[in-house]
């Protein structure tokens, strides 16, 4: 019996035609809006922990309040120096503290000038071990900087992919940062991390030269001996510096941050701009609903002689319900597979004209059966509620009202 219901329902959705499509596409917009941008939100999620994983779980980075957009550090109204450096290491339970320049810089290759990030290297054998190691530095062609290395230059991916200079970087070429010359010793790999595949390494006496600075710091990062006590650890750090600078707690002009609060602040963002998406869709949901349930009144005030003829013939109110509900259902679930079909369809070209523009993967499309089968299954049940009013009327019409007319 149910699979005549669904039969005669498919029926009357055909013979509708155009009418049917129009009345799923509120329906299409809303799971459209809902699988693409959940999909690629849960992929930016992916590649922001990626970002994040640089940091090893035993890692604090100390900066200071920024007044703008850029490199940490490079918009701070107060530098971080030496003296702050010091009393990091003063705090007890640091097993490493190293100091770093991360700067926008002028570079010029054959004649063409750029601006690029530059970070600097430690100069010391352990640290800069340290720094490749939770970095993830693998070089494609070369070698990595060493401590004793003067002159020398390191560089991202995308010196060489971007083709900014009309002239290939290679191994040995001559980069002017700053108007200081260096040689390219080695090009690393390409890295899930995008600041690494835009920025060039210096040795940390070089960068400040080139830059012309003295006693700065951009960021500093400190290695805890225990990471079960990270959070502790933290929290005398910004003791010992806000003694040192004078300032009230809640009132500091820098920060001190473990990876997880950093992720923590990153991902509480994307469940925010999700809820939004989510918002928005609803909205798309609401008139595809209120979309089908006009079609199904419609359908009722159409089809009153079959209503009429199918009840002269022995059927129930029920019958006449289950097949208007039947037929709402088809609605939604047919809006909700092909408006899933789109979402994921129009997720995978945001991804590929993204990482196409970035020149990396960055960007991809996480692809949740759940979620598919949850925005399927809400597409359905719209469906089925916006046609309970419809249904009810129609089971309700009387047989000898309806042939009248």
């Amino acid at each position: 019996m149910l699979k005549d219901y669904f039969l005669m329902a498919l029926g009357n959705l055909k013979h509708r035609g155009i009418r049917s499509w129009l009345t799923m596409l509120g329906i299409f917009i809303g799971i459209a809006a809902v699988v693409s941008l959940i999909s690629l939100g849960n992929g930016l999620e992916s590649a922001v922990t990626g970002q994040f994983a640089s940091l090893s779980a035993d890692t604090l980075m100390i900066t200071n309040a920024e007044t703008g957009f850029g490199p940490p550090g490079s918009t701070a109204v107060r530098k971080l120096n030496d003296h702050d450096v010091d009393i990091v290491k003063s705090v007890p339970g640091l097993e490493m503290v190293i100091p770093r320049l991360i700067r926008s810089v002028r570079v010029e290759y054959n004649d063409i000038v750029k601006f690029k990030y530059a970070a600097s290297m430690p100069e010391d054998s352990e640290q800069i071990a340290y720094i490749y190691r939770t970095m993830g530095f693998d070089v494609e062609e070369g070698r990595l900087l060493k401590p004793s290395d003067r002159g020398k230059i390191l560089i991202g991916s995308n010196f060489v992919t971007e083709k900014d200079f009309d002239k290939d970087v290679i191994l040995g070429s001559k980069i002017k940062v700053q108007n200081k010359s260096f040689e390219v010793i080695g090009i690393l790999k390409e890295s899930g991390t995008m600041q690494i595949n835009l920025a060039g390494m210096i040795m940390e006496s070089d960068l400040k030269a080139a830059l012309d600075i003295g006693d700065e710091q951009d960021i500093i990062i400190a290695r805890v001996s225990d990471k079960n006590r990270i959070e502790e650890i933290a929290e005398l750090i910004k003791k010992k510096m806000r003694r040192d600078r004078d300032e009230k707690a809640g009132e500091e002009d820098f920060s001190v941050q473990t990876p997880i609060q950093a992720l923590q602040s990153v991902n509480l963002i994307l469940n925010i701009i999700n809820f939004i998406v989510a918002g928005i869709a609803a909205i798309s949901l609401l008139v595809g609903g209120v979309g089908i349930a006009n079609t199904m009144y419609t359908s009722v005030l159409e089809r009153r002689k079959d209503i009429g003829v199918m009840k002269a013939v022995g059927a129930r109110n029920s019958d006449i319900l289950k097949i208007f509900i039947v037929e709402s259902g088809m609605l939604g679930l047919a809006g909700g597979v092909v408006g899933a079909i789109l979402g994921l369809g129009f997720a995978f070209l945001v991804s590929f004209i993204a990482n196409s523009a970035l020149n990396q993967q960055i960007l991809a499309v996480s692809v949740s059966y759940p979620l598919l089968f949850l925005a399927i299954s809400f597409s359905f049940i719209v469906g089925v509620i916006a046609g309970l009013s419809p249904a009810f009327q129609a089971s309700n019409t009387r047989p000898v009202e309806a042939l009248r007319t």
